[in-house]
Formats: structure tokens, sequence, C-alpha cells
């Protein structure tokens, strides 16, 4: 019988702690998330043949899965030195709305409350489905 190549493993061996990559990741999400909007971007210009970008607005749900920070960065980076360079992003969150099975209708009050929010109309807190709150979208665009 052969013996497996693999190496043994060692007790003693540093742990990777995956924390400080987590941000990277995060940026890396919004870093696409911006890419294919300026593809849009692009695409609507050339399409009313404008030269000059000035101003992209996006509208965002809270549970969209978005940090806005992150987009902003991202957004930065990725018009520097481009034909977009200058060009501000501004942002918009919408706010969550809940359908309770009691059929109202309801935002949460506080951020924290998302998960098991009570139905301001029967008090229920599980089983609500979301309305709104996870769309991104491109709201509109400036440019001259």
């Amino acid at each position: 019988m052969r013996r497996s190549a693999l190496p043994a493993l060692r007790h003693d061996a540093p742990v990777l702690d995956a924390r400080p990559f987590l941000g990277y990741f995060r940026v890396m999400h919004e870093m696409s998330i911006v890419t294919s909007l300026l593809s849009l971007v692009e695409e609507e210009l050339t399409k009313r043949r404008l030269a000059k970008l000035l101003v992209v607005r996006i509208r965002h749900g809270a549970l969209a899965n978005v940090i806005p920070e992150a987009l902003s960065f991202a957004f930065e980076a990725l018009t520097q030195g481009g034909p977009f360079e200058g060009a501000r992003l501004e942002l918009e969150e919408e706010p969550v709305i809940l359908r309770c099975s009691c059929g109202a209708n309801f935002s949460p009050e506080q951020r924290r409350e998302l998960l098991f929010a009570p139905c301001p109309a029967c008090g229920e807190r599980l089983g609500h489905a979301v309305e709104k709150g996870r769309e991104l979208y491109l709201q509109d665009i400036e440019a001259e």
C-alpha cells in the first residue's frame, strides 16, 4: 500500500486570520457593480452623443447588499484617469417595506428590527415578505 504524499498537519502552524481581508472582498463586490454601472453609462452617453459625465445617481434599497462608502470608493477609483474623471456619484437609500401575513405593509422604524419587526397592525414578528428594499437602480445621469 502506498502512502499519500500530502504533508502532515502541524498543530503549531500559524492560523490565517481572514478578517483583515473582508474589507477587500467587500470593495471587490462594489467594484463589479460600478464596472457594470459605468458600462451602462457609457452606452447611454454614446447613444445620446454626449461627451462629459457630470453626475450619476443611484437608488438602492437598505437590503441591496451594498455599502455606500465602498461604492463611492469604487466609483472614484474606476473613474480616475479616464473619460469619466471628475464625475460625482450620488446615492439614495430606499427604506425596507415589509408585508405581513395580515396584509399590512410597513417599514421597520429601526434597521436592527428588520428580521423581527413587529407588524403595527397585528403585532406579528415573523413571516413578513420583503416588498421593497432589495433594489439597485441607476436613477439618472447628468451629462453634457
